[in-house]
C-alpha cells in the first residue's frame, strides 16, 4: 500500500509557511495543478541557484533530487532546466526560497 499523498496546492502553502517561519522567504513562481501537480523548488543563495525535483526512492519513499547538480548554478542554467520541465509537464508548480546554504526549509531526504 502506498503512502497517502497531499494535494500539491496544500503542500506548497505548507512549504511557504515553513520557509517564512524559518526566515527563508519563499514565493510561487508558477502555479500548477492544485491537486496533482509536481513541484520544483528553486533555492537561491549569493553563490547561485539550485533546483530540487520531487522523486521517489527505490523503496517508494518521497525524496528530493538536486536536479541542477550538487553545486550551485547560474540563473540561466536554472531557468533552462525549469523551462524544459514545464514544457514536459504543464501542471508543474515552481516555488522559490532564499536559502544561504541551499537547503530547503522543509524536512525531506535529498539525494
Amino acid at each position: 500500500m502506498s503512502e497517502p499523498r497531499i494535494k500539491a496546492g496544500i503542500w506548497v502553502a505548507m512549504a511557504l509557511r515553513m520557509g517564512n517561519a524559518d526566515g527563508r522567504y519563499g514565493a510561487v513562481l508558477r502555479k500548477g495543478d492544485p491537486d496533482a501537480g509536481g513541484i520544483l523548488v528553486v533555492l537561491r543563495s549569493r553563490n547561485g541557484v539550485c533546483v530540487l525535483s520531487q522523486v521517489r526512492t527505490s523503496d517508494g519513499e518521497a525524496a528530493w533530487m538536486r536536479s541542477t547538480g550538487p553545486a550551485a548554478v547560474d540563473q540561466p542554467t536554472a531557468d533552462a532546466y525549469t523551462d524544459r520541465r514545464v514544457r514536459a509537464d504543464p501542471d508543474l508548480w515552481i516555488i522559490e526560497f532564499e536559502s544561504p546554504d541551499l537547503l530547503p526549509p522543509f524536512a525531506g531526504k535529498i539525494i
